[in-house]
């Protein structure tokens, strides 16, 4: 048992795991970077939905004005816009967190920095932390979900 302790320590990187890590921190930047570019092109779009929402939303408020209805939508579009920035800003960190293990495990595989190499593992480290947190907040929505779908279904 001892000896299994003893080589957790002395670990070093062989030519076939430096292989690896490298090929990983390649698909990491590829990740990165289509899923940053990805990320900014939903905001633009949700942006550009919550404006057209807005102004599609004003011609009906407008002809069910004149009918008399008592129909406001006006925070429908400023909602669907704070909702696709928050959604923006909520997976740019995972990404940013991708971008720089990728960035550290290639600068300290080409200068053999050990500490770089623990740097570029506590990124990927933050990259999963996040990730599994916001997995657990989706589950428990889901999870309520469903719960109250269930409760007004059996309430009918």
């Amino acid at each position: 048992m001892d000896s299994q302790n003893n080589s957790l320590f002395d670990l070093s990187i062989t030519p076939e795991s430096r292989s690896h890590l490298s090929e990983a921190a390649k698909w990491a930047r590829f990740l990165a970077i289509c899923g940053m570019i990805g990320l900014v092109l939903v905001v633009i779009l949700g942006l550009y939905a919550s404006f057209a929402i807005s102004k599609g939303m004003s011609e009906f408020e407008s002809e069910f004005r004149r009918e008399g209805l008592g129909y406001s939508s006006t925070g429908l579009g400023a909602t669907t816009a704070v909702m696709y920035i928050l959604i923006g800003l909520l997976y740019f960190f995972p990404l940013l967190f991708l971008l720089h293990f990728a960035n550290k495990m290639k600068a300290a595989l080409a200068a053999n920095d050990g500490g770089m190499l623990s740097e570029s593992f506590r990124n990927l480290k933050k990259t999963f932390r996040y990730m599994g947190v916001l997995t657990i907040i989706a589950l428990v929505f889901v999870g309520l979900a469903v719960l109250l779908g269930g409760l007004a279904a059996l309430s009918m």
